[in-house]
């Protein structure tokens, strides 16, 4: 496969002559969606589903669980009735401008024309590039102690990790989803962790004495029954690594998702923002649908003899109530 050339427009130092306009892609546009992220263990938009907005920096309302507050509801005859208001909080939010370019050479898409369509891995190279830099962005909101601190949204439990197979890691979890019951008054329905962790909670004393009289008990039986093993909706894991070595050292790979921590939240699901939870990837659709993912527009650069391949996107991972998660620390 060709060292194809990714650019990001910021690192080019020279001025680049186009010699035509962007243009859109439909067929490239299908090969970029095509290639699923959640069959590669990403997980981002399953912790902060997608929500398209109109604008790209604006407020949005929010329904506060203020509105949990007791009202009194008894009246004598003939006297006015007791009134309430909606309780709302405004929340700002200010989608930030992403984009990512591929080169593809004249040479490089004649060199591999019996091997590969050679556009078609550009643009799954592209799609890997821009998942990558979302599942990383939120990742780092959500596994965030800063964010999450104080007894109520954080708690420790490195001194019995759920590496060690004794751990009590099934009481750990029962105990933070009560955490943010008590915070909010709606139980959660997910937790969210790292490939690593996972592959602790397989091992778990706990969890295997749940499967009693089982001759053989397969890693399919135990992640099936996980989430009802903890009382949860869903398990969100996720697996995917990165390359963190800088430029011209050894590959090394890097987990995503941090496997010192593990989440229980009430996640936000369906097309709109009614229903009470953690957050969402919020994406101005001025550019394009946000469930389309993004469009792949691909112009000619005659100066390389190459065809570039673009994508962009404006988003920002948004936490609308931290208290409607609970993080803990579940390794030294």
């Amino acid at each position: 496969m060709p060292a194809f050339k990714e650019k990001i427009r910021k690192e080019n130092k020279m001025p680049i002559q186009h010699g035509t306009y962007a243009v859109p892609r439909d067929d490239l546009g299908v090969a970029f969606h095509e290639y699923d992220p959640s069959t590669e263990g990403y997980i981002a938009t399953k912790v902060l589903p997608i929500a398209g907005v109109k604008k790209k920096a604006a407020t949005m309302s929010v329904i506060t669980r203020e509105n949990l507050k007791r009202a009194d509801t008894k009246r004598a005859n003939g006297e006015a009735f007791n009134r309430i208001t909606l309780i709302a909080e405004d929340k700002a939010y200010a989608c930030e401008g992403h984009g990512l370019e591929a080169q593809l050479t004249d040479h490089d898409r004649e060199n591999y024309v019996d091997d590969y369509d050679a556009e078609v891995e550009t643009t799954q190279v592209l799609k890997k590039k821009f998942y990558n830099e979302l599942e990383i962005e939120t990742a780092a909101a959500v596994f965030n102690t800063t964010t999450w601190t104080g007894s109520a949204l954080y708690t420790d439990n490195k001194a019995a990790p759920w590496s060690t197979a004794a751990s009590g890691a099934i009481a750990q979890v029962v105990a933070a989803k009560e955490k943010v019951k008590t915070n909010t008054g709606i139980m959660p329905d997910a937790l969210i962790i790292g490939e690593a962790a996972f592959n602790n909670l397989c091992k778990n004393d706990g969890i295997i004495a749940r499967f009693p009289g089982a001759t053989v008990i397969t890693l399919d039986m135990i992640k099936n029954a996980m989430s009802a093993i903890f009382g949860l909706r869903e398990l969100i894991v996720g697996g995917n690594i990165y390359d963190s070595a800088k430029e011209g050292q050894s590959f090394s790979a890097s987990a995503i998702w941090d496997a010192k921590y593990a989440m229980v939240a009430k996640i936000q699901r369906g097309p709109t923002r009614v229903e009470p939870g953690l957050g969402r990837t919020i994406i101005w659709d001025g550019l394009s649908s946000p469930q389309e993912v993004q469009p792949v527009l691909t112009y000619r650069e005659p100066q390389t003899k190459s065809d570039i391949f673009q994508t962009e996107q404006y988003s920002q991972e948004k936490i609308f109530d931290q208290y409607f998660a609970h993080l803990m620390r579940i390794e030294t």
